[in-house]
C-alpha cells in the first residue's frame, strides 16, 4: 500500500525539487504508473477499500449465521453462545470453512446491527427544584469484619446534580422512606417531582403508558412531602440517566478500593462526606464556572419546604406466642406479656421495631438485622415471674440482665437464701409501679442499714410514698373541755354482773 510519507515525498520531489519521473522512481524505488498517479490526482492518501468480499466457504451458509446470530442475540446475556459455539452450531450443520471466516463475518454483522438498532436520546433540562431522582445500587463492603452485600440510596437534585447516599443492609419500603426523610433533611426540601422506577416498594401494578398504581404508603410519602411520582417506562434508564451515572460514579470513587468500616453509622458518616467533598471540588457540567456545591446552595430557597419528618414506617400484623415472643423478618422480639392471646401490629422502621396492641405500644426494640436471632426485653416477663418466680434463675430473658448496680447487689445476696428468687420477683414487680430509680434507692437504703430482705425494701418504698404528718390544728378556747372525764373501769364489772 502507498503510504503517505512516500506521497509527500513524491510531490516534494516533483513540485518543489523539480525532478524528472524517472529519477524519482529511480530514488524512490516505486513505479512510473504509481508516480503519475501521485502527480496527477494531487492527493495527499489513497486507500484501498474492497467493493466486494468473496466468502468461498461461507457464503452459502449466510443465512444460516445469520439466523444463528440473531438468536443469539434474543437470549439474555447469560445464556449467549461465545462466537467459538456458534461455530461449532454451523459446523454441525454442514459448514466445513474455517472459524476466522465466521468470526469476521460475525464482527461486520454486529456493526451493521449496532448501526440499525442504535437510538438518539434529547438531552434534558431541569429548573431549580423540580425534580429529583432516586435508584437503588448494590455494593460490597466489609462491615464489623465480615464481607456484605450493601444496598445503596441515591437521591439526586436534577438541576444543581448535587446527590445524596446512604447505605441499608435492604431494600424494602420503610428503608426507602428513612433515605428519603435524611435526603430531604440533607437538601433542607425537596422537589415539585420525584422520578423512580418501577419498583416494587413504589408502584403495585404498570400500566400502559406512565399510568402507575402506587403503593398506598408511597404515595402518604409523598402527599406529606408534597411530591409528585413519576415512574419511568419498564428498562428506560435513560429516563434517569442523572441517577444512573451516579451509581457508577459511587462504586468506582467510593467503594473502590473495597471499603473496610466497624458499622453501617460510620459507612453513612463517611459518605456523606465523601459527598460534600466531591460537589465542592467538581465543577457544575452546564455552568462550568461553579462547583455543584455552589449551585446546589442557590437551588435551596427553590426547594419546597419539608414541615416535618414522615412517620415511616411500613406495618403488619403478627400473632402473639405463649412465650411472648412476635415473629418478624427471620428475628423474634419479645412484647409485654399482658399482650399474649392477641395480635399485634408491627410498625418496622429503618432502625427500630414498635408493636402496638389497641394503638398502645406493648413492645419497641432496635431492629436486628441478622437472621434467626431472638431479642428480649427482660421487664416484659415480670408479671409472668409473679406466677413463676423460678424462671428467674435460668429464664432465657434474665440471662446476662445488666440490672442496676443496688438492684445487682440486692439479687446477689438473695441467692443464697431459700426463697431468695421469690423476694428478688417482688423487688422487680415494684419497678414496674415503683420506677426503676426509686427501686434501686431503695435498695441502696436498705443495703446502707445492712439488710437485702424484700420486704424491707418494699416498706422503705411504701415509706416514701406516705404523706408527710398532718399539721397540727390549735383548739379554739370555744372547745375546749372545762371538767375532764374520769376513766372508771369499775363500771364494766356491773355490767358484768347484770349478766
Amino acid at each position: 500500500m502507498l503510504i503517505v510519507e512516500t506521497i509527500s515525498k513524491i510531490r516534494r520531489a516533483y513540485f518543489v525539487q523539480k525532478k524528472p519521473i524517472k529519477v524519482i522512481c529511480r530514488e524512490l524505488r516505486v513505479w512510473r504508473k504509481v508516480v503519475r498517479k501521485v502527480i496527477r490526482t494531487e492527493a495527499t492518501e489513497f486507500r484501498y477499500e474492497r467493493s466486494a468480499q468473496p466468502l468461498p466457504k461461507l457464503g452459502p451458509w449466510v443465512g444460516a449465521l445469520d439466523g444463528l446470530l440473531l438468536a443469539n442475540e434474543s437470549k439474555p446475556p447469560r445464556e449467549r453462545l461465545t462466537l467459538i459455539r456458534v461455530f461449532e452450531e454451523l459446523a454441525v450443520q454442514g459448514y466445513d470453512g474455517s472459524y476466522d471466516a465466521v468470526r469476521r463475518y460475525a464482527k461486520s454483522w454486529a456493526k451493521e446491527r449496532g448501526a440499525i438498532t442504535a437510538q438518539a436520546f434529547v438531552p434534558l433540562s431541569f429548573a431549580a427544584g423540580e425534580a429529583y431522582q432516586f435508584d437503588w445500587s448494590h455494593e460490597i463492603a466489609v462491615i464489623g469484619g465480615a464481607t456484605s452485600f450493601v444496598k445503596v440510596a441515591h437521591v439526586r437534585l436534577c438541576h444543581s446534580r448535587m446527590f445524596f447516599v446512604r447505605a441499608y443492609p435492604r431494600e424494602t419500603q420503610e428503608m426507602v422512606f428513612d433515605a428519603h426523610d435524611r435526603a430531604f433533611a440533607f437538601f433542607k426540601g425537596a422537589c415539585a417531582r420525584g422520578i423512580y422506577d418501577n419498583m416494587k416498594t413504589a408502584v403495585e401494578s404498570v400500566f400502559m403508558g406512565k399510568d402507575r398504581a402506587f403503593n398506598r404508603r408511597f404515595l402518604q410519602m409523598c402527599g406529606h412531602y408534597l411530591v409528585e411520582p413519576t415512574a419511568c417506562t419498564p428498562a428506560s434508564g435513560w429516563e434517569k440517566g442523572q441517577v444512573e451515572n451516579q451509581v457508577g460514579l459511587v462504586r468506582e470513587r467510593f467503594f473502590t478500593p473495597r471499603l473496610k468500616v466497624a458499622s453501617y453509622d460510620d459507612l453513612n458518616s463517611w459518605l456523606l462526606d465523601r459527598c460534600i467533598a466531591y460537589a465542592k471540588a467538581h465543577k457544575h457540567p452546564e455552568l462550568t464556572d461553579q462547583t455543584i456545591w455552589q449551585v446546589f446552595e442557590a437551588e435551596r430557597s427553590h426547594l419546597v419546604p419539608v414541615t416535618g419528618r414522615f412517620d415511616g414506617f411500613h406495618a403488619t400484623t403478627a400473632a402473639v406466642s405463649k412465650t411472648c415472643l412476635v415473629r418478624f423478618d427471620n428475628n423474634k422480639y419479645s412484647v409485654a406479656s399482658r399482650a399474649v392471646g392477641r395480635p399485634v401490629e408491627i410498625q418496622a422502621y429503618a432502625d427500630r421495631i414498635v408493636l402496638r396492641q389497641d394503638g398502645v405500644v406493648v413492645a419497641e426494640h432496635v431492629r436486628c438485622m441478622g437472621r434467626g436471632q431472638t431479642i428480649y426485653d427482660p421487664w416484659h416477663y415480670v408479671p409472668v415471674l409473679a406466677r413463676k418466680p423460678g424462671a428467674l434463675r435460668n429464664g432465657a430473658p434474665f440471662k446476662d440482665w445488666l440490672l442496676p448496680s443496688n438492684l445487682e447487689r440486692v439479687r446477689r445476696k438473695l441467692r443464697g437464701s431459700d426463697d431468695g428468687d421469690r423476694q428478688m420477683v417482688k423487688v422487680l414487680a415494684a419497678v414496674l409501679t415503683d420506677g426503676l430509680s426509686s427501686v434501686d434507692a431503695a435498695c441502696a437504703e436498705a443495703l446502707g442499714q445492712g439488710v437485702h430482705s424484700a420486704d424491707v425494701i418494699i416498706n422503705i418504698l411504701a415509706r416514701s410514698k406516705d404523706p408527710e404528718p398532718a399539721v397540727t390544728i390549735m383548739t379554739p378556747d370555744a372547745l375546749k373541755l372545762r371538767h375532764a372525764p374520769i376513766a372508771d373501769c369499775a363500771r364494766y364489772d356491773t355490767l358484768r354482773r347484770n349478766i
